[in-house]
């Protein structure tokens, strides 16, 4: 993820956000679920790189990895 996510409890509540920016990998998830393309989302987010958009899903994947998961009834 070469240290593009970062947790810092003064910016967005501490969630995790693409480091220099405010966009949460919440918000990026969101967009590909939504079946937002990489084009699409660094289109809505011109800021953001191909790098950044894969660091999020990576890091939502080691996340998912290593956290219980409670299935829905």
């Amino acid at each position: 993820m070469d240290n593009r996510i970062v947790v810092d409890s003064k910016i967005c509540g501490g969630r995790p956000t693409i480091r220099g920016t405010r966009i949460m990998v919440k918000n990026i998830l969101g967009m590909v679920a939504g079946g937002y393309t990489m084009a699409g989302i660094i289109e809505a987010y011109p800021e953001l790189t191909n790098n950044d958009v894969t660091a999020a899903l990576e890091y939502a994947s080691q996340v998912i990895d290593e956290a219980k998961v409670i299935p829905r009834a």
